[in-house]
């Protein structure tokens, strides 16, 4: 689908495109490329290239460090980088905890976090999830106590996404303990370096460890490293969750997927197959409609407004379309994706058998994609928000 820009936002295309062509680091591109996993230096080397040219903080305001950017420049820069194969920001500093510092904390506190998340010097992680209560966002029990002017933590986060890498961690604790659930939460800014916390990896069914355990066992941590007030973090978690499961779309990086997979078909002569074909015509209408969805959301930040409950139909239409992208890519490489599974042993295959280019990072994909229909509220979860906030049923 074809979707109008002003000749001057094509005019900044371009710039953004001869960045990624030229400026950008290329060993990171080639790396992407061949679906092994990034380092932490790798995260960092790429958005100090983008810091450098000031194009880091795309969704920032400009009083606070940001580009200042439209909401059109913002989606063709996003479309750029997909296109060139370059890494996404890391989005627990820049899309999650950046905004909610810089909305609801005070200005010591922008002082003290935000140029660290701007030059991509400090790394976070994002402590929400908890054993038996994931989706169930409210019912957390880990607990953070006062204790004169500290908090003393305790309790368990899980799935913690780059948390072996994270400097500091952004997490949701109970102060209290409320009739309604959603009360008595509040947030605090933790340094991974206090002593009584522990890390512990969780490997994924990719053979990769992206995910982890953090356990705090009697962790201080100072009154001031909270955002806001007491009691007050699920509004400012809310506020969040817009911001995250609007970052769920990537419309560039999945046509850059189906362009490979159409690829990997007409050299396999999968094209003339109708089964196939239509399978690839149906995702090429979903992702048209994704992408109709993200501009429609764009448009009301825009003049304004913030990511609302109407972020949940994005991360819904999203994240299933992930699956299904990836799962047609396997379709597409057929027998030559088995070899590629962590830990294979293909019956027959002759391990000196090289394997098609794109095999390996076609299987990393699927792999991976698996559990973007759970993180970030699961789907059934972002239903009944829809149901209830958009609906009123």
């Amino acid at each position: 689908m074809d979707f109008s820009f002003s000749e001057k936002d094509e005019q900044f295309r371009m710039k953004v495109r001869d960045f990624f062509e030229n400026e950008y680091p290329r060993a990171i591109v080639e790396k992407m490329a061949s679906g092994a996993s990034p380092a932490k230096e790798d995260y960092q080397t790429s958005e100090r290239a983008m810091a450098a040219k000031g194009w880091l903080a795309v969704n920032w305001p400009k009083a606070d460090g940001g580009t200042g950017w439209s909401a059109n420049e913002k989606y063709i820069f996003d479309e750029e980088l997909e296109r060139a194969g370059a890494l996404n920001v890391v989005p627990m500093g820049l899309l999650y905890v950046g905004p909610v510092i810089y909305t609801f904390g005070t200005e010591d506190q922008k002082k003290r976090f935000l140029p660290g998340i701007l030059d991509s010097t400090i790394f976070w992680a994002q402590g929400y999830s908890e054993p038996g209560s994931g989706s169930d966002l409210a019912s957390l029990q880990a607990s953070a106590v006062a204790d004169g002017g500290d908090y003393i933590v305790n309790g368990t986060k899980i799935w913690t996404s780059l948390g072996q890498h994270a400097d500091w961690i952004f997490c949701l604790l109970r102060t209290s303990h409320e009739e309604k659930k959603q009360e008595g939460i509040s947030f605090l800014l933790i340094d991974m370096k206090t002593p009584g916390i522990t890390v512990q990896p969780i490997i994924t069914i990719d053979g990769k460890h992206a995910l982890n355990s953090i356990v705090f066992e009697d962790v201080r941590v100072p009154a001031a490293n909270r955002i806001g007030e007491e009691g007050k973090g699920w509004h400012y978690a809310n506020y969040l969750l817009g911001h995250e499961r609007t970052s769920y779309a990537h419309v560039a990086g999945k046509r850059k997927q189906l362009a490979d997979i159409r690829a990997v078909a007409r050299a396999r002569d999968l094209l003339s197959d109708p089964a196939f074909a239509r399978k690839l015509g149906d995702l090429d209408t979903r992702l048209d409609a994704l992408e109709i969805t993200v501009l429609r959301t764009l448009s009301s930040v825009a003049e304004g407004g913030a990511p609302g409950n109407e972020s949940s139909i994005l991360k819904i239409i999203a994240t299933e379309l992930a699956q299904d992208i990836t799962e047609l890519g396997m379709e597409a490489f057929g027998f030559y994706a088995l070899p590629a599974f962590p830990d294979s042993v293909a019956p027959g295959w002759a391990h000196n058998t090289a394997l098609p280019a794109g095999a390996a990072p076609s299987v990393a994909r699927y792999l991976g994609a698996r559990a973007q229909s759970i993180y970030g509220g699961s789907n059934e979860i972002q239903k009944n928000i829809i149901a209830k906030r958009i609906l009123g049923l």
